[in-house]
């Protein structure tokens, strides 16, 4: 994230006052959504409101096997999906008003997990993830769907998983920027134990933010519990992005001010 800081000259009269002007580039923070297995990108839309709102440029999209191509449904797998997610950061990124150093990423359940693995495919300053998801490595390229019908998918969800053991974990554990991670309740689909797994594995992050939303479930069917999850996310991101262009305010004018002495010596020696 940059700034500028640029001299300038006011006319008064017939004279004019100096001064200095302190504002962003032209280039603004974003943000990209992922919605979770079943979802849409509909359910982001509020959210991406919100976060436009702080000054974001905001993108949501639809995973493959859902919407318009929902007849991928039951072929689509994770391999595919986390395409589709690299090539919506990559098409994000590349605009030109957003700020590639500058981006958020913002996942729900299966959403959550697909971002944490793209924050190791790509620069992600900003990861947040509610009741992110968690599977099993093998069978990567197996259609997602079939992933549930494992037995054992429950009692894997419920043990306690090191990072080496699991790829969105691993990927998690190498991440260095900051993370909010948003916990429901009464989430029986995401239990617990994930959150921990997930919160154990982001050991090098920046900073590691931590919520429960009281009396949810996995969907937060419950209209106050999804209006609680907005105000924690909106208000992450305002301290995330806010924070971030204060610092770099900040850095431009100490910058400024190494520079004046320098001046003042040198218009001395003239």
């Amino acid at each position: 994230m940059d700034i500028r800081l640029e001299n300038i000259e006011i006319r008064v009269d017939d004279e004019a006052v100096q001064g200095s002007l302190l504002s962003p580039t032209r280039r603004h923070p974003a943000v990209l959504f992922v919605h979770g297995w079943g979802g849409s990108q509909q359910h982001d839309l509020a959210r991406a409101r919100e976060a436009a709102g702080l000054g974001c440029v905001c993108l949501t999209f639809d995973l493959r096997g859902h919407e318009s191509t929902a007849a991928q449904w039951e072929t689509v797998s994770r391999e595919l999906n986390l395409r589709d997610l690299v090539a919506a950061y990559d098409w994000l990124a590349g605009q030109a008003n957003v700020d590639d150093t500058a981006i958020a990423v913002v996942g729900i359940s299966y959403g959550g997990y697909l971002a944490s693995i793209l924050a190791s495919l790509r620069p992600v300053r900003w990861l947040a993830l509610r009741s992110p998801a968690l599977y099993k490595d093998q069978d990567w390229s197996l259609p997602k769907r079939k992933l549930h019908a494992d037995p054992d998918l429950p009692g894997y969800r419920r043990r306690e998983i090191a990072p080496e053991q699991n790829k969105a974990l691993r990927a998690a554990s190498q991440y260095l920027g900051d993370v909010l991670i948003v916990e429901a309740e009464h989430d029986v689909i995401v239990p617990h134990q994930v959150i921990e797994n997930y919160r154990r594995a982001f050991s090098h992050a920046h900073s590691l933010t931590s919520r429960l939303i009281s009396g949810a479930d996995h969907g937060l069917s419950d209209k106050l519990a999804q209006q609680d999850y907005t105000a924690t996310l909106i208000k992450w991101l305002t301290e995330m992005v806010v924070g971030a262009r204060g610092q770099a305010a900040k850095a431009k004018v100490e910058e400024r001010k190494q520079q004046q002495p320098a001046r003042a010596a040198g218009n001395a020696a003239r």
